[in-house]
């Protein structure tokens, strides 16, 4: 007998804004490493590279303020942000069904719900990651797309070497990322259900 339960989880501005940005950051990944190596990597001339990379970086910033639009007009954002009384406790069971319980088909201790969609370790690497990480790339990557324009700022921050230092430590962050991201949504009870969730919306719980 299955024992199988559909919950609608992700709705349809949540998805579309999710492929947006993992096309733009496929994109930006694949772009920006031609740019930095050059001299090794030549996928298309290089000039072609830059105004790719100029266009998927304002397609994910532009997807950045749908995504803040959304969850701030819903208040949904507060799915981001762990509980203080409670973040401890729930991390050691986190921490230890992603060491050893998931090898040894233990459940997961986080049940995924529409109001709690996140686990305490996912709402803490997000919350860094949408609302740091990901703002401190865009607006160095605009500096670096407009250096005389913006030089006022970037002399402000500390010169266009340490601009540039910024963005391309966060470039490997997220391509890292990406490599992470896309392990862990294997993880479900099988290896495509929750890309097929994102897809449609529906978490099958079990």
């Amino acid at each position: 007998m299955s024992h199988e339960k559909l919950i609608y989880i992700h709705p349809a501005p949540v998805r579309v804004w999710h492929w947006l940005n993992a096309a733009g950051i496929v994109l930006l990944v694949a772009t920006g490493f031609q740019i930095r190596y050059a001299e090794i990597l030549n996928l298309m001339p290089l000039k072609d590279s830059v105004s790719l990379h100029n266009f998927a970086g304002f397609g994910v910033i532009a997807a950045y303020f749908l995504w803040l639009f959304y969850y701030l007009s819903t208040g949904k954002i507060i799915i981001y942000f762990p509980d203080p009384s409670t973040f401890v406790a729930k991390a050691v069971k986190q921490v230890k069904f992603y060491g050893y319980g998931i090898f040894r088909g233990e459940p997961n201790p986080h049940v995924m719900t529409p109001e709690n969609k996140f686990n305490v370790l996912q709402q803490k690497a997000y919350l860094g990651i949408m609302f740091v990480l990901l703002p401190a790339q865009m607006i160095s990557g605009v500096f670096l797309w407009k250096v005389k324009g913006y030089s006022d700022y970037i002399h402000l921050l500390g010169g266009i070497r340490i601009i540039d230092t910024i963005h391309v430590l966060f470039f490997f962050f997220f391509a890292s990322f990406l490599v992470v991201h896309c392990y862990l949504a294997t993880l479900g009870h099988t290896p495509l259900a929750h890309f097929k969730a994102m897809l449609t919306g529906y978490e099958e719980h079990h």
